[in-house]
């Protein structure tokens, strides 16, 4: 919707196609609050700082221009937003509140309660509205329309009645979110983030990256089942929550005495991993997350979210007792190669923002950063996109493409043996069996293995459209890109032969200076090819900001 609201104001024709309800994007799960550099609490911060800590966090596997982009223009970002009417939190002098986040030097964090992401939609919604943009919703997007390595638009079908439509642009923006439900426990809703829009980019002829850097949030509910996954938002540490484990020892100060419970995401999840799979876990298989120290008021104005969920799903009143929690997939890293200052892909007219993409991130995200991302690249891309519509004298049209993307459909949609949904399940087993927190060569070969038979399987698939919708051919769409997106994210897990950040190989434990570089995925007929590119260097003015002496020495020439 930002992409969109930028185009329109410049003076583009645009629409807006997503498969939920235009209010109710994954955007409304994102809690904690979003990272500009306003000094409203700190006023000694910079965007240098911001810039150095996300490039640390990243362990410098983050593209430095797309950083600078995100840290220099955040701020405008944010302040935008409230003036069209974000509910962000503000100190009584009216400037907006910031809040800690981990791995943070200052607070940058603006917040609204613990509902951002919802603030944030909502506003921008109401923008859309205001605009009269138009947006189409429960619309699954099947293929990107692209005939001499230039796309000239996109096809889809509508979830619930299966009319198709064909929609012909000078330029695609790709903002589909990433794939984090390919893990058993995953903080994503049932069916999304289920790498398809990586899928519709490989299938276009781009490239994608770095798949195996995958964020598992340190705190995701482990009860009861159908909550099993849900984030625990950061913010419940921003705000003071301790982490014990079932001894009763608060122990991050075995895993970083430092900063506790506001360490980096990923040494938080390790730590909670650890503490788990060596027994000191609870009844659940988690570890408690305790804010019930700090007065019920307190937390019913600053975690209104948080309180409601576990009154809801377990009868439990945080104010009053610890609530269980264990990693959960929650955040791509990776995704969708683009060019920093214009997000392009190297498909003609094909643009991306957001987490489909890689690059901003590395290998571990920090947090707050989502959700300037979604505004800072929205914003770019979009005006990418019309920069390239204006140039445009012809624009291509290919009704053979169009005829190909109607009969994949048509082959999908048949009587089959096997059923969707227990192989997504089987999908999020074995990568969470063998690709999650921690990996190993035999489980990634064993994955890729499993992977292979269930792609087999997948060929079965009952697919019968009736009166109740077309919800199983969407499923099935969505084990097709998963399976897919699996396979490349296990393909760059073998490749990584290191640990870094949120990748986690116990079979090589330490950090690889050799592979400080991104693992490039693109399709060659019904393969995925696997290639390494050296990252850029950091512009010699930021050097010093980063104060990190293995970067400076080893880490400054990346051939």
């Amino acid at each position: 919707m930002r992409a969109a609201i930028a185009a329109h104001q410049a003076g583009a024709d645009v629409v807006v196609v997503g498969k939920r309800f235009k209010k109710d994007a994954h955007t409304v799960l994102a809690a904690g609050g979003i990272n500009a550099v306003l000094g409203s609490r700190d006023p000694e911060d910079s965007w240098q700082q911001h810039f150095a800590d996300t490039m640390k966090e990243g362990y410098y596997l983050a593209d430095p221009r797309a950083v600078e982009i995100l840290v220099r223009e955040a701020p405008q970002a944010v302040v935008e937003l409230a003036d069209w009417g974000c509910d962000f939190a503000r100190l009584p002098d009216g400037q907006l509140d910031q809040r800690y986040f981990g791995a943070h030097k200052y607070r940058r964090t603006c917040y609204a309660g613990d509902y951002t992401g919802r603030a944030i939609i909502e506003t921008l919604a109401d923008k859309v509205e205001e605009l009269k943009i138009p947006v189409i919703d429960y619309q699954y997007v099947t293929r990107l329309l692209v005939t001499d390595n230039t796309c000239f638009g996109a096809m889809s079908f509508n979830i619930h009645s299966g009319e198709r439509t064909v929609f012909l642009a000078d330029a695609v923006i790709l903002a589909a979110g990433g794939h984090t439900r390919l893990w058993r426990r995953s903080s994503s809703r049932r069916d999304e983030n289920t790498g398809d829009g990586m899928y519709l980019a490989l299938q276009a002829g781009a490239e994608i990256a770095d798949m195996e850097l995958v964020q598992f949030h340190p705190t995701g509910m482990v009860a009861p089942e159908t909550w099993a996954g849900t984030l625990v938002t950061e913010a419940v540490r921003g705000e003071g929550g301790r982490l014990f484990n079932a001894k009763g020892e608060r122990f991050m100060e075995h895993y970083d005495a430092e900063r506790m419970e506001l360490s980096t995401r990923d040494r938080v999840a390790l730590a909670n991993y650890t503490e788990i799979i060596e027994g000191r876990g609870g009844p659940n298989g988690g570890v408690f997350l305790d804010i019930s120290h700090q007065p019920k008021e307190f937390i019913v104005e600053k975690l209104p979210r948080m309180y409601r969920q576990f009154l809801e799903s377990q009868m439990v009143d945080i104010s009053k007792e610890a609530m269980e929690v264990a990693p959960t997939a929650h955040y791509s890293m990776g995704g969708v190669v683009i060019e920093p200052e214009t997000h392009a892909t190297r498909v003609t007219g094909l643009y991306a923002a957001g987490e489909v993409t890689s690059g901003v991130h590395g290998a571990n995200r920090l947090g707050g950063n989502s959700l300037a991302e979604i505004l800072v690249f929205g914003r770019i891309a979009a005006e990418s996109a019309v920069e390239h519509s204006r140039d445009l004298r012809v624009q291509l049209r290919a009704p053979e493409v169009i005829h190909a993307a109607h009969a994949d459909l048509d082959a999908l949609i048949r009587p089959g043996e096997e059923l969707a949904r227990p192989l997504q399940r089987a999908v999020r087993n074995t990568m969470w069996q063998n690709c999650g927190v921690v990996r190993n060569e035999e489980g990634l070969r064993r994955a890729l293995g499993r992977l292979s038979e269930l792609r087999e399987a997948a060929k079965l698939v009952d697919v019968r459209p009736s009166s109740e919708g077309w919800q199983d051919l969407a499923i099935a769409l969505d084990l097709r890109a998963s399976l897919t997106a699996a396979e490349a994210t296990v393909l760059g897990a073998l490749e990584r032969r290191e640990t870094r950040g949120a990748h986690n190989r116990s079979d090589y434990a330490e950090r690889d200076q050799e592979l400080q570089s991104t693992f490039v995925i693109a399709q060659d007929g019904d393969e995925l090819t696997v290639s390494r590119r050296p990252l850029e260097a950091v512009p010699d003015e930021l050097i010093a900001w980063l104060n990190d002496e293995e970067y400076q020495v080893a880490g400054r020439l990346l051939e």
